[in-house]
């Protein structure tokens, strides 16, 4: 009952700050303002009030967002740890059907690295005459370095 008087006159007061902007000439401003001061009385109307205000005072309403917070946590938190895994979803599918080619024998201790696996080194490119290019100067050498 307080919480749709109040909301009445939310409403009310919203009409009247429409009706003095109008009279100043500023008719878009006053139409924008009387749909925000009419949307408190339609809320009213539909019953959202009312179950808002019954949710609020319920225990077992906020008990059961507590659980649904927990639920997030816990879909949130496997996705963390999934991601940091950096696996994908073909991947765990693959490594389940044990399609993986790449896979080391469980008996090794590393992957052995041959003399051509890595990169060759490319030519430094010529410095660039606009502007832009000196921005990312400081990326291209760690690039560069890391031979990439």
């Amino acid at each position: 009952m307080i919480a749709e008087t109040v909301c009445s006159a939310a409403s009310a007061a919203g009409l009247g700050i429409a009706v003095v902007t109008a009279y100043r000439k500023r008719y878009l401003a006053a139409v924008r303002i009387a749909a925000y001061s009419l949307v408190p009385v339609g809320l009213v109307m539909t019953g959202v009030v009312g179950w808002l205000a019954d949710t609020a005072f319920s225990p077992t309403a906020w008990a059961g967002f507590g659980v649904l917070g927990v639920a997030w946590l816990l879909f949130a938190s496997t996705r963390a740890v999934e991601r940091r895994r950096g696996s994908t979803r073909a991947e765990r599918k693959a490594a389940a059907r044990g399609e993986r080619g790449n896979a080391v024998a469980p008996t090794a201790s590393a992957p052995l690295l041959g003399a051509g696996t890595r990169p060759a080194a490319k030519p430094a490119a010529a410095p660039r005459s606009t502007g832009s290019g000196d921005d990312f100067s400081d990326i291209e050498a760690i690039l560069k370095k890391h031979g990439i």
